[in-house]
């Protein structure tokens, strides 16, 4: 399945006193990161809205897995994959590498939401559009 790497340098204001990357810091890249790996794969967020009518498709479940820290000035390298769809959910995966070692295995189950027929004042999931499967697919 289609995955997708890129490099950020770390911050001063993604460090706590201690000098190290603030935890929440980093569930903010990988948020960014879904939103580009959605870009590259030729589905923007602007195109979900836009194309499929959807609100968004905001995070339903998260965790990570710590392993090694980060400092200011840091260069990390994220690498985001769609490990799964379901009918209305997917599974994302993010590795982020510090150089040649794995820093953080961190995992996000996220569903495509717009807004519900019968009540436009609550949002209802949505299925996954078999296009958007295919993008992905394609790698």
């Amino acid at each position: 399945m289609f995955t997708n790497r890129r490099d950020v340098q770390i911050q001063w204001g993604d460090c706590d006193p201690a000098n190290i990357v603030y935890y929440p810091r980093y569930f903010a890249m990988f948020d960014d990161s879904t939103s580009v790996l959605f870009e590259v794969a030729g589905c923007s967020k602007q195109d979900l809205v836009r194309v499929y009518g959807l609100v968004g498709i905001p995070i339903v479940d998260t965790r990570a897995k710590f392993y090694i820290p980060s400092t200011h000035g840091d260069w990390i390298t994220i690498e985001s994959r769609i490990e799964k769809f379901n009918r209305s959910s997917f599974e994302v995966i993010h590795k982020v590498t510090k150089g040649d070692d794995l820093a953080i295995e961190a995992f996000e189950t996220r569903v495509l939401v717009g807004r519900d027929p019968g009540d436009p004042n609550k949002l209802k999931s949505v299925a996954v559009p078999a296009n958007i499967i295919e993008k992905f697919m394609r790698g």
